[in-house]
């Protein structure tokens, strides 16, 4: 079993392959927010955006003045990905697809 690397979690992100819808006119942000809705690494996304300081785009369901506003009410927080328990949901969604896959491999072998 191999074991997603921190950098890994935007295979298991909602948006992959979305390319430039992310970075939507501001009018249509709230629509493009809806991606992130039930997305298995949303938090991951996050922090990857606040702890890189990324000024555009949809990133973890917040808008890029979302996240300055963010950024300035929280200024102490050093580690967004520590703040938020990046790392966690992707690890778990991993373990679950392998979990299935380990259980789908022993059925074929029945």
């Amino acid at each position: 079993m191999t074991q997603l690397s921190s950098d890994d979690w935007t295979l298991l992100a909602a948006c992959r392959g979305m390319g430039d819808a992310l970075f939507p006119e501001v009018k249509d942000q709230a629509q493009t927010k809806k991606v992130c809705l039930g997305c298995p690494v949303c938090t991951d996304c996050l922090a990857e955006a606040l702890d890189n300081h990324i000024e555009w785009g949809v990133w973890g369901g917040m808008t890029e003045r979302e996240r300055r506003q963010l950024l300035r009410q929280r200024p102490d927080v050093k580690s967004w990905a520590t703040v938020l328990g990046s790392g966690r949901v992707a690890k778990e969604t991993a373990a679950r697809q392998r979990a299935e896959a380990i259980r789908r491999l022993t059925e074929t072998l029945r």
